[in-house]
């Protein structure tokens, strides 16, 4: 088993018109054994602005700390939120300083830029970057995941559509997938603030 996929995680990010919408499950396993049922895999790093942390559970600790520290700083210097694209610059460059001995996760970044459009991207674990105007996927069931997304996705999607099409490619993609799933948690950001609901999927 690929040590990304050791602890067990399935993570998506969507874009809509004027919204985006980042999704993960809430499992936390050693391989088939499943250890907790609430572990936090997304975080608000500003008030339009997700990260998504895919792959040792460890190693989302330690980045997610540094990656705050990192962001406080910024605030203090610049008087100013960090900018998706920034942050996720900071994240690669973060990934590539440890290339020799790399953090085991491969990030999603999810957010609205100073225009109010969305961003995303995502990345491998020494910082290789790709930039998505539809979707980016991450974690143990990418195959599932991108094909769910291929199928349900569409452009110019509403709020509440994008929170419907995200919460049903992430809850089809765990079903068939037995190191994720235990339900899920979508957040929708928009510009008037962010949305997060909690998805109940199966629970074996």
């Amino acid at each position: 088993m690929s040590i990304l996929a050791y602890n067990g995680c399935a993570m998506l990010a969507m874009a809509g018109k004027d919204c985006v919408a980042i999704a993960s499950d809430r499992r936390l396993g050693v391989q088939l054994t499943t250890l907790a049922t609430d572990f936090p895999k997304v975080f608000r790093m500003s008030p339009t602005l997700y990260v998504g942390l895919a792959g040792l559970a460890t190693d989302v600790q330690t980045l997610k700390g540094i990656l705050e520290f990192r962001m406080q700083l910024y605030k203090l210097k610049e008087e100013r939120e960090m900018s998706p694209a920034v942050f996720s610059h900071l994240l690669s460059t973060l990934l590539y300083e440890k290339r020799f001995g790399p953090y085991f996760l491969e990030p999603i970044v999810a957010g609205l830029d100073e225009k109010g459009e969305p961003f995303l991207s995502a990345m491998d674990l020494i910082g290789a970057g790709i930039k998505e105007k539809e979707f980016v996927v991450s974690g143990a069931c990418t195959g599932n995941l991108n094909g769910m997304c291929e199928s349900l996705y569409k452009p110019d999607m509403s709020p509440d559509e994008l929170f419907e099409c995200a919460a049903q490619a992430l809850l089809s993609s765990v079903d068939r997938d037995a190191v994720s799933g235990w339900g899920g948690v979508v957040h929708v950001i928009t510009k008037e603030g962010v949305t997060t609901k909690e998805l109940k999927g199966r629970q074996d």
